[in-house]
């Protein structure tokens, strides 16, 4: 990509950053610099992030963000504030004074230019009465519960136990609803009617984000995750998708989703209160 190509898609990513929530049900809080959306009523809870139309005025400071980490905890939400780098690149400073620890997470976009990665034999998407969709929606809970690319301890026994937790019930309700109407789709790799892995993709216009990929930790390492992604971009290229991206763990992943033809554009940042 050269240098314009990348301001344009940040731009793009920008918009659609600002979009989800509204079109997800929150509501948009105006606190000058920084924008916080609040659920309405059940579902995901968002996040804070830099006002859509603030990238030519001063940027947020801590005062700013102890205002929002205010009605954060006056609304019983998390606190929590998500932004892309490049584009406000004076906001880490003013969050890390607020107290808050920031993660950071390459900002990938799918190459216009790479070859479809054929489909997985055990891949198939989801729809919203699949009779496997709570596994599938609680496998990824699991997977970032053991974080990173090596193999781990939690298989089948463990996905059958927190599948049966009134949680995984709740997640499937959401997300089913969420299939039904079209704001996500979702797809997993199952083998011998259990769910190994699972990922979801949310569409705004013509742009749409990689969410939630997720391996169960004792079935890392055999291409699932890479199965799951490509048969999401296949089908949100299918449906009209110009603009493919996600954010990736760490850049082990992001290594891996490299070899399917996303690149590093920029890098997603995430602000909690300190563990």
């Amino acid at each position: 990509m050269t240098d314009h190509m990348i301001d344009s898609t940040l731009s793009e990513l920008e918009r659609y950053y600002d979009t989800v929530p509204r079109v997800g049900g929150a509501r948009a809080e105006d606190f000058g610099p920084l924008t916080l959306f609040v659920q309405e009523g059940a579902g995901w809870q968002y996040y804070a992030r830099p006002a859509l139309d603030a990238g030519g005025g001063p940027g947020a400071s801590a005062a700013d963000v102890e205002r929002v980490l205010a009605r954060q905890r006056e609304l019983k939400v998390p606190e929590s504030f998500e932004w892309v780098a490049e584009n406000s690149p004076s906001l880490r400073a003013a969050v890390e004074a607020a107290g808050l620890h920031v993660h950071a997470h390459p900002l990938m976009v799918l190459d216009q230019a790479a070859i479809p990665t054929p489909a997985h034999p055990e891949v198939r998407l989801f729809g919203a009465d699949d009779p496997l969709l709570t596994a599938a929606v609680t496998v990824p809970a699991l997977a970032f519960a053991d974080p990173g690319t090596a193999v781990g301890e939690a298989g089948p026994a463990e996905l059958a136990a927190a599948t049966a937790a009134p949680e995984a019930a709740e997640r499937r309700a959401r997300v089913s609803g969420m299939l039904a109407s079209g704001r996500t789709a979702m797809a997993a790799a199952v083998r011998d009617g259990v769910v190994l892995c699972s990922g979801q993709y949310n569409p705004v216009g013509d742009v749409a984000e990689v969410v939630g990929v997720g391996t169960l930790p004792s079935a890392r390492r055999q291409g699932l995750a890479l199965g799951v992604t490509a048969a999401l971009v296949a089908q949100a290229l299918e449906r009209g998708a110009r603009t493919v991206f996600l954010s990736a763990g760490d850049e082990d992943v992001a290594r891996v989703y490299g070899r399917i033809g996303f690149r590093r554009v920029a890098t997603a940042l995430i602000a909690e209160p300190p563990a």
